[in-house]
């Protein structure tokens, strides 16, 4: 069979099961099996593909089709312009938290310490490093797999020795951070069933679930990371799309000063900043 027809069978099985993006999917999908690239689809679609590439390329439709997210399925995923690996253990980072890394890229300098809670596959942390020079940073989380990943990022970018991986619910132990940085599980319990599978089946449920209201864990983290500030560092948290308001009035009644609500790309709320005194 050849290149085109292939692409055009892929896309053509995750439009019947009403894929958003089933055109995108099936071309990324065909790429990875075949090791090609976004111009062979114009360029080479007369290509003759091999037998075994048909049915990996048919297996892996198969499981995108299950509503197994691309990047899952790819095992990378591309965040603040580098290329970071990913599994069913970390959230999949996405566009909006590339708001959260901006903003702390405006007030960070060279040679600063981050703590990056919850860090998952460490995209936060280790972007932060990326563009940064002297930097160094701490990453936790609860989930040993997690940290695994994180891990495993960080010497793929070569920032291994610029990057610690700390095993620990929330904090680890106490020092000081120029920058205390997180994007916690934030959506509500009852919430979290109305989202789309690759999200609610998919994704790992503990990086999810920010209890019934959904500001758990900023009510954990506002308080604690006075205590990991150095005077006049600063903390930033992602929040969803309606906690802006609540976030900021906790920082405020916990000492934070010049708190501010940012908005993502989308226009909605989707960062907190403070600065500790």
């Amino acid at each position: 069979m050849d290149y085109l027809s292939l692409y055009k069978e892929g896309e053509e099985a995750l439009k019947k099961v009403n894929i958003a993006d089933a055109s995108l999917d099936a071309r990324l999908l065909l790429e990875h099996i075949c090791g090609t690239n976004h111009n062979t689809l114009l360029s080479h679609g007369d290509m003759e593909v091999s037998s075994e590439q048909e049915s990996a390329y048919r297996s892996i439709i198969g499981e995108r089709a299950k509503r197994i997210p691309v990047a899952y399925l790819l095992g990378n995923t591309e965040f603040m312009g580098i290329e970071f690996d990913v599994t069913s253990d970390v959230l999949i980072p996405n566009q909006d938290t590339e708001t959260l890394v901006e903003e702390v890229m405006r007030i960070m300098h060279d040679g600063m310490h981050i703590l990056d809670l919850c860090t998952g596959s460490g995209c936060i942390a280790l972007s932060l490093l990326h563009y940064s020079n002297d930097t160094k940073a701490v990453g936790t989380d609860l989930s040993e797999k997690a940290l695994e990943v994180a891990k495993k990022n960080a010497k793929k970018l070569g920032l291994e020795d610029r990057f610690e991986a700390v095993n620990t619910d929330l904090f680890p132990e106490k020092a000081k951070y120029d920058i205390v940085v997180s994007n916690p599980p934030y959506i509500p319990t009852a919430v979290i069933e109305t989202l789309e599978p690759e999200v609610k089946v998919c994704e790992p449920y503990m990086a999810l679930d920010g209890s019934d209201d959904g500001l758990l864990f900023y009510k954990r983290i506002i308080p604690e990371a006075k205590e990991y500030l150095y005077t006049s560092g600063y903390l930033l948290v992602e929040i969803g799309y309606d906690q802006g308001e609540v976030v900021k009035k906790l920082m405020e009644e916990n000492g934070y000063k010049n708190v501010e609500v940012i908005k993502d790309l989308g226009g909605n709320d989707r960062v907190v900043s403070g600065c500790f005194y």
